[in-house]
């Protein structure tokens, strides 16, 4: 076949054409690539190349109020594995497998963080064990996607004794990480679970560092590259100061042992701020880092005596007889008896109210009281008259006022609110308008019984008022500015005058006189709260030393503990630890008896009776 030149000549133009173009189309292409977006692929590329690695921040550590530590970090090591799909980790896993030993729970969890973070490192073992490690460095040949590095671990060189104030951490759950406050929180971080870590969790947390790792197209490391720049280096979170008193806090948790269930609560009242808090029993902190294992998990869970529970904070118990000082305070307040103040009926073992008999502690009974001389012998027959004297809608009106429907304040998360009523239509919603009758209601709540449950907290805050003129701020563990508030308004002479009244409850004819100590003159209210369900009665003493000037105010519960003068014994103990004052029950054992053994709590033996106070109220002492 022929073509006639001009075709040739039109063909060859045409090839040209299109070869220009195809030539100027691969050249705007190379240009828009190796110009244009020469930054875009660049990254991309390092992307691919290298694998970012977080690098956890040292949580920042907790100190006591001399310094020393509460928490503090440890050196330990993460194992993760760097994969591309989930089915490369799984194939992982199981040639990992063959090594060492993997739980279903571990493989498990490797797989929702890869889920989750699926360009992360996914961690295996968030606190693995050394020798796991060791034969994991043995074979780190085998398994080139494996990433081995050290980690700081949270650790509480007192374990158990900080556990009712300081929390624990663990790995962020998936509902946190749902959550608005952890809204910028990873997978696989560690974060506060209770107690101060929780509370001042974005405080201490720090913040996470980045290094980089150089793989090949199938996720295997071949370099490690290091920190990319100085901003990615993780930045420790600030210390946390607090009002903790170490020496203090061993010594409580040593009272209490493993025998007394229950709580104590020390605090400075001028502040606020919590010399010591311990929720009995306890629990070891320190295994919770990286994971819980499931045997001792079971065993806290299982216990009787309910150690996770805080019963300083979020158990309520009746108040039993130290409810008596808050009828006092709301009964001074508003005129309705003054110290020199009778009841119509003297205490005879037991006062009858329409047709029901309500029953004094002591049987054969107390005689005529004033009020101060109620207070020292805690007599019933006189504060259910008080109580009825005031009227249930004052009593009520006087228990919001005073704060004791709502939260100390404490600054610990899930701290419980008391139940106290808010008002008469209280009582028509849970029992009916003719379920209940306003006085043997109010009889009940006058001794701290019925319809009334406080905290340890909320006690120890009210008392704190006590010594400290009618003012308080919340108990705060951390050490922060307090903030005051006015709680009631006595005269100077009333306060001191039930500041007299308490002395006197730990004297040889209160209901705490085994508690008394030489030099130390330890003033509060004993209370023996029924606990129901057959069971002994819960023992309570919240008081103050020296009572004359306060610095201390000591809050003890003891679930169980059958009387009041139990929990007085304890609170003796702690206030005289804080005031560096010789406490009989602490020193070597001798032949006889020690003050503060049950074999103390003996009407009449001599023990010293506090100074009285500075200015006495004419008629109220000298009467008791």
């Amino acid at each position: 076949m022929s073509f006639h030149p001009n075709d040739i000549a039109r063909r060859a133009r045409l090839g040209t054409i299109l070869i220009v173009m195809l030539m100027a189309f691969l050249v705007s292409g190379f240009f828009n690539t190796q110009v244009l977006q020469h930054e875009r692929y660049a990254v991309q590329s390092e992307e691919n190349r290298l694998r970012e690695v977080p690098l956890p921040a040292p949580r920042g550590i907790i100190y006591d109020r001399k310094n020393n530590v509460i928490a503090e970090n440890l050196p330990a090591y993460t194992v993760s594995l760097l994969s591309t799909t989930e089915k490369a980790l799984v194939a992982e896993l199981t040639r990992l497998s063959t090594v060492i030993q993997l739980t279903p729970n571990d493989v498990k969890g490797a797989l929702k963080r890869f889920r989750r973070e699926p360009n992360r490192p996914t961690v295996i073992f968030p606190d693995a064990a050394i020798d796991v490690v060791a034969v994991l460095e043995e074979h780190r040949i085998d398994f080139p996607s494996l990433i081995i590095q050290s980690v700081p671990k949270r650790y509480y060189p007192d374990g158990a004794v900080v556990s009712a104030f300081v929390g624990y951490t663990s790995e962020i759950s998936e509902s946190e990480m749902n959550s608005e406050r952890f809204r910028n929180y990873k997978l696989g971080q560690q974060v506060g679970k209770g107690g101060l870590e929780r509370q001042y969790e974005e405080s201490l947390h720090g913040a996470e560092g980045m290094r980089f790792v150089e793989v090949d197209a199938r996720g295997r490391v071949v370099n490690e590259a290091g920190v990319a720049r100085p901003d990615q280096v993780p930045r420790p979170g600030p210390p946390l100061p607090t009002n903790i008193d170490m020496d203090l806090q061993r010594f409580v948790s040593q009272v209490f042992a493993d025998t007394l269930m229950g709580g104590v609560i020390a605090l400075d009242p001028k502040t606020g701020g919590v010399l010591a808090i311990h929720s009995g029993p306890g629990y070891d902190p320190n295994r919770f880092t990286g994971g819980i294992p499931q045997d001792y998990w079971k065993e806290l869970n299982t216990d009787p005596k309910k150690p996770l529970y805080n019963k300083a904070t979020q158990g309520t118990y009746p108040p039993g007889s130290t409810w008596k000082l808050v009828d006092a305070v709301i009964a001074l307040e508003n005129g309705i008896a003054n110290f020199d103040t009778r009841m119509p009926q003297a205490c005879g073992g037991g006062f009858a109210y329409g047709n029901a008999y309500f029953r004094c502690w002591e049987r054969r009974g107390h005689g005529s009281q004033n009020l101060s001389g109620a207070i020292e012998k805690s007599c019933n027959v006189y504060f259910y008259q008080l109580g009825l004297r005031m009227g249930l809608s004052r009593m009520l009106a006087g228990g919001i006022k005073l704060g004791m429907n709502t939260r100390s304040g404490l600054d610990l998360p899930n701290e419980k609110a008391p139940r106290f009523p808010y008002g008469l239509d209280y009582f028509n919603k849970k029992w009916g308008p003719r379920g209940w009758t306003p006085g043997s209601t109010v009889i009940n709540l006058s001794i701290g019984q019925g319809e009334n449950s406080q905290t340890l907290a909320s006690m120890a805050r009210f008392y704190a008022a006590m010594a400290s003129d009618g003012f308080a701020a919340a108990p705060s563990i951390a050490r922060v500015t307090p903030k005051r508030e006015r709680v009631f308004t006595l005269s100077a002479e009333q306060i001191q005058g039930l500041r007299s009244a308490m002395g006197r409850v730990v004297s040889p004819t209160g209901t705490a006189g085994g508690s008394a100590v030489p030099g130390l003159f330890l003033g509060g209210k004993t209370g023996t709260a029924q606990s129901g369900a057959n069971k002994p009665d819960h023992a309570w003493f919240v008081g103050m030393a020296p009572v004359h000037d306060p610095k201390v105010v000591v809050a003890v519960m003891i679930e169980f503990g059958g009387h009041g003068w139990q929990a007085a014994r304890v609170a003796s103990r702690v206030a005289a630890k804080y005031l560096n004052i010789p406490h009989p029950a602490d020193r070597a054992p001798t032949t006889g008896p020690a003050i503060g053994d049950a074999s103390d709590n003996v009407p009449g033996r001599p023990v010293p009776v506090p100074p009285p106070a500075p200015t006495p109220l004419a008629g109220t002492a000298a009467t008791n």
